[in-house]
């Protein structure tokens, strides 16, 4: 029995060095993006899916959307053969899926690191952090305002992830820096404190044109004019209306060939039905004519059908996020952008929750896998996300991050080949034995199961003995060791003091604006 004890501690104390030396691998290795190996879960029959796109139809050729502050819009539709009444504008069936197919199905967002490139698009499935909360929280200091410190943080914490693959846009709103500057230092602290696609401004049309100015200094003007560097997240005011904020942002993404993400943000009851089918339905109908307007603009830009669709309570009015109808609803979305031909944005790890809690991850879990399963290939709001979206919380973020990992195994489906099928370990191990010290175990056990870097898996005395800690406790402290391990990925000299240079005098040209 000692000897059985004595061989046992030592298998585990091997177990748990070669699980602690793959999880330090797991800090500095990932895969820029996933290729998904399982199917999309496709819920609706054809006729059901037609029947919504009939009424997308009749949604945009009897009751029409507005195009807000934007005459060259308007100029646009007027040239498409679009039917113009004052700023509404309405849609002969069929004509917007039309003018979409000349949109690419799947294009790549160059990183300045190369090996960072993402593929949107087709089987791929790309992680980006939430996107756009002016507070953030932690469990030290609780919730407050963003500032531009935050924000370098988040970007710092999503580089050092190995299961996110891209730096995103809005972490946080940095609201110490003047409203009309603070798009400059989010896009140089994208470049500087990450080597990943990212995103840009879309605030204003001059804004956004700033931040593709600033992606043509990093890249090059001739390169961003033929490849997608910086992406645009621009929202419809739902219901049924384009404003000229978003659609000259639209535009001048698309005007530069860099990609527009198109997206509306209908709650049920509030600004679309309470309905499923008919939210799905008026989201369609949004997205297309935006989807659309970015071909009128340059023929052929890339850009991205986005989604977020979401619920609210109907006892108190208040928005609620990571529910069952939107999550189904996610599924449908996800039918009806293959059928057009377009990548998709859509759910999210989304959470109503105030606290990295229980409540926080059952939502996020919930909206996530509809992400998933719903065959979204750009996923903002990956981590992060609590308060219905008005704050980051530092240690979701981290715990968000770590359930990605789980992703990416969930999303490797199930290989089956001989080494996976195992059978030299059947035939070497034998009825009654154990497969912990075989052959087989020995050449697969440093990848053949995903290892949480914050779930607690030992026994519960050995958990009392360390401080009885629960994850959101175990991931403040993980967030503390990152930022202080963080370095710089290397920028060129050069191209830093060209930002610096063009951020200054930008700046200079303007006076502050604090609204």
């Amino acid at each position: 029995m000692e000897a059985s004890s004595a061989a046992t501690g030592e298998a585990s104390r091997r177990t748990r060095g070669a699980r602690s030396q793959r999880r330090e691998a797991g800090r500095n290795l990932g895969v820029p993006f996933i290729v998904r190996n399982i199917p999309t879960y496709d819920i609706l029959g054809e006729e059901s899916l037609q029947r919504i796109e009939r009424i997308a139809d009749r949604i945009l050729a009897e009751v029409g959307i507005e195009f807000r502050d934007d005459a060259a819009a308007l100029d646009h539709w007027k040239r498409a053969g679009a039917r113009i009444d004052g700023v509404r504008v309405t849609f002969e069936p069929g004509m917007l899926n039309e003018i979409v197919r000349s949109a690419p199905a799947q294009f790549t967002q160059h990183a300045r690191n190369p090996a960072r490139n993402v593929e949107i698009g087709g089987r791929n499935v790309v992680f980006a952090p939430a996107y756009g909360s002016p507070f953030v929280t932690d469990i030290d200091r609780g919730r407050r305002y963003g500032t531009i410190e935050d924000f370098r943080n988040l970007i710092k914490l999503a580089q050092s992830s190995p299961w996110l693959h891209h730096s995103g846009g809005t972490i946080c709103e940095p609201v110490d820096v003047p409203v009309n500057k603070r798009h400059f230092d989010m896009v140089y602290s994208h470049i500087k404190y990450s080597d990943r696609a990212f995103m840009g401004s879309i605030t204003a049309e001059e804004r956004a044109e700033d931040s593709i100015e600033m992606a043509r200094i990093l890249f090059g003007a001739d390169f961003v004019d033929k490849n997608c560097v910086i992406l645009g997240n621009v929202n419809v005011n739902s219901p049924l209306v384009w404003d000229g904020t978003m659609t000259r942002s639209l535009r001048a993404y698309a005007r530069a060939n860099q990609a527009a993400v198109i997206v509306p943000f209908i709650l049920g009851g509030a600004m679309g039905p309470v309905t499923n089918a008919g939210a799905i339905a008026q989201s369609y109908a949004e997205t297309l004519a935006g989807c659309a307007l970015t071909q009128l603009e340059r023929k052929g830009a890339p850009v991205i059908f986005g989604n977020f669709l979401s619920s609210m309570s109907l006892r108190s009015g208040s928005p609620t996020f990571g529910t069952p109808e939107p999550a189904i609803g996610s599924m449908v979305v996800g039918q009806l952008a293959r059928r057009l031909g377009l990548p998709l944005r859509c759910a999210g790890n989304f959470s109503n929750s105030k606290l990295p809690d229980a409540q926080a991850m059952q939502e996020g879990v919930m909206s996530m896998l509809s992400a998933v399963h719903c065959g979204a290939n750009f996923i903002l709001h990956s981590a992060g996300f609590v308060d219905g979206l008005l704050a980051m919380s530092y240690e979701k973020f981290v715990m968000d991050t770590d359930f990605c990992g789980a992703l990416h195994s969930y999303l490797a489906g199930v290989v089956v080949d001989d080494n996976a099928l195992a059978m030299d370990a059947f035939l070497e191990v034998g009825p009654g034995s154990h497969f912990l010290g075989c052959d087989h175990t020995m050449r697969n056990y440093q990848t053949a199961f995903w290892d949480s870097a914050l779930s607690d898996n030992e026994p519960f005395e050995k958990w009392v003995e360390q401080g009885e800690t629960d994850m959101a406790t175990r991931a403040n402290r993980s967030w503390k060791k990152t930022l202080a391990e963080y370095e710089a990925p290397p920028l060129d000299v050069a191209i830093d003091e060209a930002l610096m240079d063009y951020v200054t005098r930008r700046k200079n040209s303007m006076p502050d604006a604090w609204y």
